[in-house]
C-alpha cells in the first residue's frame, strides 16, 4: 500500500495568478474515524474511492488505496455518507522538483479557509515555500476534510 507523505499550509495571500487549472471538488465520508477514512470524491466528471489509514506521529505520512469508480455510482454513494459533504475548489500551482501545489478553496460551512498541500517523497525534502503561505499545519486535526465535514470551519474560526 502506498505511502502519502503531505504537509498542509494555510494561505495568507493571493495565489491564484500561478494557477494553471483549477477543478471542483465534492466528498464526504462513509468513515471519518481517524483510524481509517473511506471517501468518496467526484473530481470534475471521474470518481474515486478512498482509504486513508491513521497519521503518524508527525501529521505528515499515512497508508493510502484509491481507486477510481464511475461517476454514478461516487454520486449514489454520496447520498450514503456521514453529513457534512465537503464542497472545494482545487487550484493546481507548479513547484520545484517536479511537485505540485495542491490548493482548497472551500465553500459552503468551511467557506473562508484556504489550504495549501503538497506531497513529497519523504518528510525531509526540501521545497520552497511560496511567498502566498501561512501558517503550518500538517498534524493539526481540524484541518483534515473528515474533520472539516463534522466541526466546519464556520464554527470555530478565529
Amino acid at each position: 500500500m502506498r505511502q502519502e507523505i503531505e504537509r498542509k499550509f494555510l494561505v495568507r495571500d493571493d495565489f491564484t495568478r500561478e494557477s494553471v487549472e483549477s477543478i471542483h471538488i465534492a466528498q464526504g465520508y462513509l468513515s471519518s474515524v481517524p483510524e481509517r477514512t473511506v471517501r468518496i470524491r467526484i473530481q470534475g466528471e471521474n470518481g474515486f474511492l478512498t482509504i486513508k489509514g491513521e497519521s503518524e506521529e508527525s501529521g505528515a505520512t499515512r497508508c493510502e488505496w484509491e481507486t477510481s469508480i464511475p461517476v454514478s455510482d461516487a454520486k449514489e454513494l454520496l447520498k450514503l455518507c456521514e453529513p457534512g459533504i465537503i464542497d472545494k475548489t482545487r487550484y493546481i500551482i507548479p513547484a520545484t522538483n517536479g511537485r505540485k501545489w495542491e490548493v482548497d478553496q472551500f465553500h459552503g460551512d468551511n467557506d473562508g479557509l484556504i489550504v495549501a498541500e503538497i506531497e513529497l517523497e519523504s518528510e525531509q525534502e526540501a521545497f520552497d515555500k511560496p511567498a502566498w503561505l501561512a501558517e503550518e499545519v500538517t498534524g493539526d486535526p481540524r484541518y483534515y476534510n473528515a474533520a472539516l465535514s463534522k466541526n466546519p470551519y464556520k464554527t470555530w474560526k478565529k
